[in-house]
């Protein structure tokens, strides 16, 4: 089998950026804008969740919980499609393909990270919550300056395998049309017909990569947090 690379050299720009240089920016380029708002809101949300779950019990814990199950049983496809259709209902406008396919991303993931967070915070010792609100500190203290610096470091394999998810994720923005990534392979590959092995091996090399470059990046912070956890204890010694 004789491979052609000369069409991934020249369609790369294209299948890296898009149109960005009109104001549309696409492929890689666009995948990586789409992951990277839809992780900030998930984490955001689903840390806030987590301490609402956290801080509060019966009813409240329990509404989060059928919340949290509820996005997670349904497929990602499903959340995509509810919000490219209803959010323009609800807010009297279409919006941007993106937006809806990033709002959709955050939402679907805010309810693994709400899971994983509130795990992480479960592990600790509950002395230490004790001992907090004994020396004076509310809750949200306690939460904010005690148990989140200690978890996190331990939740960060989970935000990680979370995240990376998300980047895989973002190739369903296929299913309403965002040129992001595996659009713009797929408009290429139906241009030329004849090339599909070339341009979708070059696909997948790329969404490794921006994988394995998030992992890298986990690891090294999570490296560098115990390291600095070990000065203070030897410090505090």
């Amino acid at each position: 089998m004789n491979f052609n690379w000369a069409v991934v050299q020249d369609n790369m720009t294209y299948l890296l950026w898009g149109m960005v240089a009109e104001g549309e920016p696409g492929g890689l380029l666009l995948t990586i804008l789409i992951a990277l708002a839809a992780g900030v809101i998930a984490l955001a949300l689903g840390v806030l969740l987590a301490a609402l779950a956290w801080r509060f019990g019966g009813w409240t814990r329990r509404l989060l919980f059928v919340w949290a199950d509820l996005i997670r049983g349904i497929p990602l496809i499903f959340v995509i499609f509810w919000l490219y259709f209803l959010l323009p209902v609800a807010f009297g406008h279409s919006l941007p393909g993106a937006v809806t396919v990033t709002l959709a991303l955050a939402w679907f993931t805010s309810a693994a990270v709400m899971h994983a967070t509130l795990a992480g915070l479960r592990a600790l010792p509950t002395g230490q919550v004790e001992a907090g609100l004994a020396s004076g500190l509310s809750h949200w203290h306690v939460l904010r300056l005690i148990l989140l610096p200690q978890a996190w470091p331990n939740l960060l394999p989970s935000w990680t395998g979370l995240l990376t998810s998300l980047i895989k994720d973002t190739s369903l923005a296929f299913i309403v049309n965002v040129p992001e990534l595996t659009t713009v392979a797929g408009q290429v590959n139906s241009r030329l017909q004849i090339y599909p092995a070339e341009i979708f091996l070059l696909v997948g090399a790329l969404y490794y990569v921006l994988c394995a470059l998030l992992t890298a990046l986990a690891a090294w912070s999570g490296r560098s947090a115990g390291l600095r956890r070990g000065g203070e204890r030897r410090l505090g010694a």
